[in-house]
């Protein structure tokens, strides 16, 4: 029989980060934190005497995009810190291994993250498929209607869309694609044939999907291992016409290579995330018609951002009550992780 959950009312300090959050959302957080334990410092740096007094005392650890690193020298500074609950992503940049060491549990709001990343992806794979973007700067140009016959190959019905990498983003993708006539094709490694089938789309290899598919849409991790994974060749075998699509990471593409045979003029592009973030101001991507770029903003923004401190605050309403987390991170997660 499992013991008794012990509730206690947790001392937090949150690290977040000035700025990081639009304000609204910023007091959203502050709110909710004040209301579920005792709000002990919201600090920008773990050197301050604020935040060095906070942290001697303090059970729980908030942070979040802008949360400066946490190491062993911050964790000697808080020697009663049990849980790290990060309202964002990935916890690679801002966590080191030394955390779990010491046995604190960790929570990250990535499942909340991956939902706007996929309805982007969603909705450009549509608009691609639709030629939106391009058609929609036609008829400003022209200023009269343009024949249908002249729109050349548009549509949705019947278009292959290639899946790279069955991350909880890319089988989210997977998923809202379902209600759609659509052929899906995923590439993933990791997964047999049979799960990539039990998901919903059709095992192909990479070259396979990058040389039949309408869209590829890449949501595989930013590792080693992916660096470069859309090649030069793939980028020249995929089908004139058709729509690339990254809101993984720019280093896992050529981006020379993809830029290149963008300038040919027969491969669109939805790039919400490039190398460096942001390209040099005279790069021929932003003025080029056949590519949309974002800056970035795919992930949470906004309202949505608010998702990500619900998830983290019911995780603190967790630790208030005793009870497990609903969203671990583990150590051995960091390896194969975004």
């Amino acid at each position: 029989m499992n013991p008794p959950a012990i509730a206690i009312r947790p001392r937090i300090v949150s690290a977040v980060g000035s700025g990081a959050f639009a304000p609204e959302s910023e007091t959203h957080l502050a709110r909710e934190l004040a209301a579920h334990g005792e709000l002990l410092a919201t600090v920008d740096a773990f050197d301050t005497p604020e935040a060095l007094a906070a942290l001697a005392e303090a059970d729980v650890l908030i942070t979040g995009w802008r949360t400066p690193r946490v190491d062993a020298a911050v964790l000697d500074r808080a020697p009663r810190l049990r849980w790290i609950l990060h309202v964002a992503g990935s916890v690679k940049d801002q966590l080191d291994p030394v955390v779990w060491e010491r046995g604190i549990q960790v929570s990250s709001a990535v499942d909340a993250n991956a939902v706007p990343v996929a309805e982007f992806t969603l909705a450009a794979i549509l608009m691609s498929n639709k030629r939106i973007v391009q058609i929609a700067r036609e008829y400003r140009e022209r200023r009269e209607l343009i024949d249908q016959a002249g729109l050349g190959v548009v549509g949705n019905y019947r278009r292959v869309v290639g899946i790279v990498g069955a991350s909880r983003i890319g089988r989210r993708v997977v998923e809202l694609l379902r209600p759609f006539d659509l052929d899906v094709l995923l590439f993933d490694p990791t997964l047999s044939d049979e799960a990539v089938t039990a998901l919903g789309a059709r095992p192909v290899t990479l070259a396979e999907l990058c040389a039949e598919s309408d869209v590829v849409s890449v949501h595989a991790p930013s590792l080693p291992s992916t660096r470069g994974l859309i090649s030069a060749p793939l980028i020249a075998s995929m089908r004139p016409g058709a729509t690339f699509i990254n809101t993984a990471r720019g280093e896992i593409v050529d981006q020379e290579a993809l830029t290149e045979r963008i300038l040919v003029g027969d491969l669109h592009a939805v790039l919400d995330v490039t190398v460096p973030w942001a390209l040099p101001p005279d790069h021929p991507l932003y003025d080029h018609p056949n590519v949309l770029l974002t800056p970035h903003i795919a992930g949470s923004v906004g309202t949505e951002v608010d998702r990500m401190i619900d998830t983290e605050i019911a995780e603190l309403r967790r630790v208030a009550a005793g009870e497990p987390l609903a969203h671990p991170v583990l150590l051995e997660s960091l390896v194969i992780a975004a």
